[in-house]
């Protein structure tokens, strides 16, 4: 396997469109000039007013750029009575005509006006980032929530698998490359160029990235990985400077440790699951010795449902709990014992009220068909890792042989894929909860404890 994707290089040097500077001119109405750019029939023109507009739109202030979404919600929203009259009529009808006059009135116009606003060179990422911004406003003002529906819309189509690019990222990529790559980590904080190179650099480190022909210079999503021997259980063994390099024809494990989301505005739109499937694919055609493909993810939640969990009395909840705030942090056996159970009931047992995992690590993993394979203690001793989940961690398994069956069975029934042993340590948590509410129970109805 090549480090450089030549394909990909080529194919973003024939369909590139690099954003050219544009200065916003005159003073009509945002309004007015969408209004205009959906009515234009010429491609010039048509550029020319798509450019004035993302060029006005650079130039607002919040509270602008507020307005403009209003604007797009209310004023180039469906007409419901134009849609419930061509429903009606296609209830008759029910040919060809009818209907497209249904799909025609059901589309909001601001999704046309999106598409015509993309004709304009680099458009594309500045139509990203002005997601972004609306996806930031919508807490305040949750109506501008129906803008949103069609930006999200689009870019499914526009990001669709079937356009990103697979590309790996090495110490010879460009610099700017690597600067957004330290920039967009969002899992394990790398924190100078040095860090970076031990990273990516190393011949047992790989590190892959999705982009799109319209962003070249733009990572979606970006996957480290680390190629070991055995599980790995730990990730400050596993970036440790001083940690010796092995030859990557003595690896039996591939690990993704970090998986990063670089775009804000595109998120809600998955990368992640063809992103690991296609990586391990390129993995295993390079090292075909490779037995394992597994992640060590955090367990973001875990920290807050031990909150809770102590909040009701579970005195070793309680105990975990108050490790977060620690800054040196010494777990005894008994008590990494009782932090491996509970996150493994918390990952296999603690639902939403839709039957997914409430851990949203969780829902992304057993989505793309992997097992929950192990838990460990003392994984991730970071303020970070300690602030979401006391340090603990998990591997999941990437089993090629099983992860469509796994997908099925979670898609279906919402059945989690899981080792014995993480469920006998499941089990343990959940029979010592048990046993707590029942001595709870007997204190309460005789005043003292139970026997």
């Amino acid at each position: 396997m090549t480090r450089t994707g030549f394909l990909g290089d080529l194919l973003g040097q024939l369909v590139e469109r690099r954003f050219m500077p544009f200065r916003a001119s005159g003073d009509k109405p945002m309004a007015r000039l969408c209004a205009e750019l959906l009515s234009g029939e010429g491609e010039v023109s048509s550029m020319r007013l798509a450019r004035e507009i993302l060029a006005r739109y650079r130039g607002l202030d919040a509270d602008g750029r507020r307005d403009f979404f209003r604007m797009l919600a209310e004023e180039f929203d469906i007409d419901p009575a134009a849609v419930t009259e061509a429903a009606a009529a296609y209830a008759e009808a029910r040919d060809a005509v009818a209907l497209d006059r249904v799909v025609h009135t059901a589309e909001p116009r601001r999704q046309e006006l999106l598409r015509r606003l993309n004709h304009a060179p680099g458009a594309t990422g500045e139509l990203v980032r002005m997601r972004a911004d609306l996806l930031r406003l919508i807490p305040e003002d949750p109506a501008l929530a129906r803008a949103d529906l069609d930006f999200a819309h689009l870019f499914a189509s526009w990001f669709n698998r079937g356009f990103l690019v697979l590309r790996q990222i090495t110490w010879e990529s460009p610099a700017r490359l690597l600067e957004k790559i330290i920039d967009y980590e969002a899992v394990h904080e790398i924190g100078d160029w040095d860090a970076l190179r031990a990273r990516i650099d190393p011949p047992d480190r790989r590190c892959f990235a999705f982009f799109h022909p319209a962003m070249p210079d733009e990572p979606l999503i970006f996957v480290q990985v680390a190629l070991v021997k055995g599980l790995p259980g730990s990730v400050q063994a596993l970036l440790a400077a001083d940690r010796p390099v092995l030859d990557p024809g003595t690896a039996d494990t591939a690990t993704f440790y970090s998986i990063s989301n670089c775009q804000a505005g595109l998120r809600g739109i998955s990368f992640g699951n063809s992103l690991i499937k296609q990586v391990v694919e390129l993995l295993r055609m390079e090292l075909p010795h490779l037995r394992s493909f597994v992640t060590l993810s955090p367990i973001p939640g875990l920290a807050g449902w031990l909150a809770e969990r102590a909040e009701a009395g579970d005195p070793a909840a309680d105990g975990l709990s108050r490790k977060t705030a620690a800054t040196d942090v010494g777990f005894t056996d008994a008590e990494a014992l009782a932090l491996r159970q509970l996150a493994a009931h918390y990952l296999l047992d603690v639902k939403r009220a839709d039957g997914k995992p409430r851990d949203p690590v969780a829902r992304f993993h057993l989505d793309n068909g992997a097992q929950v394979h192990e838990v460990h203690a003392r994984a991730d001793l970071s303020p970070r890792g300690l602030r979401q989940s006391c340090g603990a961690m998990v591997n999941y398994l990437y089993d090629p042989g099983a992860v469509e069956q796994n997908h099925e069975d979670y898609a279906a029934r919402g059945s989690v894929a899981a080792t014995r042993g993480v469920r006998g340590l499941a089990k343990a948590a959940a029979d010592a909860a048990a046993a707590a509410a029942r001595a709870q129970k007997e204190t309460v109805e005789h005043g003292k404890p139970a026997a």
